[in-house]
């Protein structure tokens, strides 16, 4: 979890993470892994913490709000099974980041958040960077975005509290996964919803998923 090394490139930075922290420990989907290649996170971080950008573990982006490790990012990438003519919906903008990499892996992504700096961050940042394919909102995730349902995909970047919200579930094109964190009997692991089925995969530490005021 140490900062590269000074005089390390991005380029080489990111290298490094697919091949140590992604190829490694089981991500398999080379669309994912060139996807994590391609979008440059530290561009998508705070200045202070740029330097980090690439170790092992989540990082600061303000607002109380953290970006995600490079593999947990990845592995949710890989559980949508993505083939790139998608619409995917994702909870939780944060930096943009996350919304970057699914960019590389479907045709549309729509991407709500709550905090409206960093809504507007992100979505600057990614304009800037030239992901013309990410639509930002604002607003209450839990509520999804009804006007551009059904997904192919739904991913979730915060914790729910014993089951996903019903707006979710319901927004979902047929046999579409939605991967969110959810938390029972004190415990919180990443599961995947599809056709009813729910998987529950790794434990997980996410930020809570907040709905309506």
């Amino acid at each position: 979890m140490t900062p590269e090394p000074s005089g390390t490139t991005s380029t080489e930075a990111r290298r490094r993470m697919v091949e140590r922290q992604l190829r490694a420990r089981g991500i398999d989907d080379e669309r994912v892994l060139a996807a994590m290649m391609q979008v440059p996170r530290e561009l998508f971080l705070p200045e202070e913490v740029r330097k980090a950008a690439y170790s092992d573990g989540a990082l600061p982006i303000g607002n109380g709000q953290t970006m995600s490790q490079p593999w947990i990012v990845a592995f949710m990438s890989q559980l949508l099974g993505l083939d790139g003519d998608e619409k995917v919906l994702e909870v939780g903008t944060g930096s943009g980041y996350g919304a970057a990499v699914l960019s590389r892996l479907c045709a549309h992504v729509v991407t709500v958040e709550r905090h409206e700096l960093l809504a507007a961050t992100a979505e600057a940042t990614l304009a800037r960077l030239g992901y013309n394919n990410v639509e930002v909102r604002t607003g209450d995730g839990t509520e999804g975005v009804r006007d551009r349902a059904p997904f192919d995909g739904i991913s979730v970047t915060a914790t729910a509290v014993e089951k996903p919200p019903v707006a979710l579930l319901g927004q979902l094109a047929e046999h579409a996964p939605l991967v969110i964190p959810i938390r029972k009997r004190g415990r919180e692991h990443l599961m995947l919803i599809r056709d009813g089925k729910q998987e529950v995969l790794v434990p997980v530490r996410f930020v809570p998923l907040v709905g309506p005021a």
